[in-house]
């Protein structure tokens, strides 16, 4: 278990480099990455984090209420669903898709992590 762990570390702390030197280098868009810089994590595991909410670009903000969208990240059923608390609005926005597709990504890249380690 210990060896998986540090394996999955690893996988992590090389996706971070590598989109670190591609956001630097201008290949990556940082809205677009599969890591998060600010909490050196996969990002569907803290995109539910406020530093996440961005009302200029609409990530993660209902326009309408004034208010954070609340994320809900299945790891089994491989879903992410966003939801205002407010007007019960769901993804609506080229910033919701892109922050959904962000965390799709993550999601499947550390699954794919865990699975090529397990074999």
């Amino acid at each position: 278990m210990a060896t998986i762990t540090m394996m999955t570390r690893t996988a992590l702390a090389d996706a971070l480099m590598a989109e670190d030197h591609a956001e630097d280098n201008g290949w990556l868009d940082a809205l677009d990455r599969m890591t998060c810089p600010a909490h050196r994590r996969w990002v569907h595991q803290c995109c539910h984090s406020d530093l996440h909410v961005s009302r200029v670009s609409g990530h993660r903000w209902c326009r309408p209420c004034g208010r954070a969208l609340e994320v809900a990240v299945d790891e089994v059923g491989r879903t992410i669903a966003l939801h205002c608390p407010g007007c019960g609005r769901g993804a609506r926005t080229r910033a919701d898709a892109q922050l959904v597709a962000a965390c799709a990504a993550s999601l499947t890249a550390s699954v794919t992590t865990r699975t090529r380690i397990a074999a």
